[in-house]
């Protein structure tokens, strides 16, 4: 495993005020499990309000525009996400991939504004079931990793990439161990040859479905670094017993 399991909610859009009680919970609760690495994505409106309430686990949006300011209504700049308090952004998930069409180069474009404005990246990459069907799975996420990895200048420690099988996301259904390993396998060989032996240290996530049932089965998979959890994350209750899956692997 490259350095401590990281264990990162995505809270998509959902998330008011109120359950930044839930955010509060899941700090205080880390306490307990030092060598596992905590953050959480919530909406853009809630995330400075979420720095402020929480003191142990990090806080990142869910996206960045490539550009640092401009004529972009709608859009968030990965420098006003620093300024809010973010330590990290998530670019490149599915569905913005497929609802609002961002190509790689698009996702490689904001993961390189994400870096030069100091915040850490979570760069996502997954194949649609149709392409798993069909026998092309490996060759689709290795050719996204390969078009939407940012340059960077040293050791890529501030990158971490995240693999979700589109059709695992938010459906319950989630692929073999066998397969995660294959995947994950190919990802750590593709990043090898992008940035050298320096990629050790890039950790490789896995999303799609990933609850308190599987979590210690997926976390335990080799170059599974952790995971990005979509709805299970909307709760401390059932966030905290995948943050405990994963530190129990640390033990």
């Amino acid at each position: 495993m490259a350095g401590l399991p990281y264990i990162v909610g995505n809270w998509k859009m959902n998330g008011t005020r109120a359950m930044l009680n839930e955010a509060r919970a899941i700090d205080r609760a880390a306490a307990r499990f030092p060598k596992v690495q905590v953050g959480l994505a919530p909406p853009a409106t809630l995330l400075f309000r979420m720095r402020d309430a929480v003191e142990l686990i990090g806080v990142g949006g869910q996206d960045c525009h490539a550009s640092e300011n401009g004529a972009y209504t709608g859009n968030v700049s990965a420098l006003m996400l620093k300024d809010a308090g973010a330590d990290f952004t998530i670019v490149g998930h599915s569905e913005r991939r497929d609802y609002h069409r961002e190509s790689d180069a698009d996702v490689k474009a904001k993961a390189e504004a994400a870096l030069s404005a100091g915040l850490s990246v979570i760069l996502c990459i997954g194949e649609t079931e149709a392409q798993r069907d069909a026998g092309h799975a490996e060759a689709v996420v290795t050719a996204q990793l390969e078009g939407s990895c940012p340059r960077m200048d040293g050791a890529p420690d501030k990158l971490s990439i995240a693999y979700e099988p589109i059709w695992a996301i938010g459906t319950g259904r989630v692929p073999s161990v066998e397969d995660v390993a294959a995947m994950h396998k190919a990802i750590r060989t593709r990043l090898v040859a992008i940035y050298g032996e320096s990629c050790v240290d890039v950790r490789i996530l896995y999303g799609g479905s990933v609850k308190a049932e599987n979590a210690a089965e997926l976390l335990a998979v080799p170059d599974v670094d952790g995971a990005l959890v979509g709805g299970a994350s909307l709760t401390a209750e059932s966030f905290l017993s995948i943050v405990g899956a994963a530190a129990s692997l640390t033990e």
